[in-house]
């Protein structure tokens, strides 16, 4: 059975019923519906915890996709009891809010830096704390101060951010569209959801995402580095007043 990813429609839920239907020897757990992300596309895995129909609590540590068969699986924290857990139970997921929230918001500023340097990107990761992207760029010609306030402007513009899908046929039809060289978006179902910011910047991104740019609020560059002839990396923060 497929589960429901419940974040793709709105990535502000942070609690819903489920049902499980699965237990895997190793302890992973499969449910009908969930508001856990999975690890990919550089966005780490949600965690939370799995309310049992008795009030007992799962803590989840983290979500991820099984390789073969693309199902959810909701990973125990060391240490849980998951005994008391069994097939066809109904139980509560609760999103651990916090965290998910900041992937959301460097998530998004991580599509604005892929706007204020319009250059081919060769990997990025999404963090807590911090996030980067990885471009090629012959000869850069810019400051962390320049790509910072490039950045700023874009989030208090408070440009809406939506989604949108189009078919795998159409995507391939616009390869402008995948800024990403070495991540292809997710695919498999016919379709490709799109996400987009304003009217600066449409691509396609199977993460989680705030709804304006203002909800990201104050970040900075804080380091560009050279990984190669080519390869800049250019790592992202939290500014301190936004650092919550």
């Amino acid at each position: 059975m497929t589960c429901e990813a419940l974040f793709r429609s709105d990535s502000y839920l942070t609690i819903c019923d489920a049902k499980v239907t699965e237990i895997r020897e190793d302890g992973a757990i499969l449910l009908d519906r969930s508001i856990f992300y999975p690890t990919g596309g550089g966005q780490p895995g949600d965690c939370g915890s799995l309310e049992l129909p008795n009030g007992g609590k799962i803590e989840i540590a983290t979500t991820r996709k099984d390789r073969e068969s693309g199902d959810n699986l909701h990973i125990p924290a060391e240490g849980q009891n998951t005994d008391g857990l069994k097939v066809s139970d109904a139980i509560v997921c609760h999103l651990d809010w916090s965290s998910r929230y900041r992937h959301m918001r460097l998530h998004t500023a991580l599509h604005l830096l892929s706007v204020a340097l319009p250059y081919p990107v060769t990997g990025g990761q999404v963090g807590q704390d911090e996030a980067r992207l990885d471009f090629n760029i012959p000869e850069p010609n810019f400051t962390k101060d320049d790509i910072t306030a490039k950045l700023s402007e874009m989030i208090e513009a408070d440009h809406g951010v939506s989604e949108s899908w189009i078919t795998d046929e159409e995507l391939d039809a616009k390869p402008e569209m995948v800024k990403t060289m070495s991540v292809q978006p997710p695919r498999g179902a016919g379709r490709v959801r799109l996400i987009q910011i304003g009217d600066i910047d449409l691509q396609p991104c199977g993460g989680t995402h705030v709804s304006q740019t203002a909800e990201i609020g104050a970040v900075e560059v804080s380091k560009i580095e050279n990984k190669g002839k080519q390869n800049r990396r250019i790592r992202i923060r939290f500014s301190a007043s936004s650092d919550t």
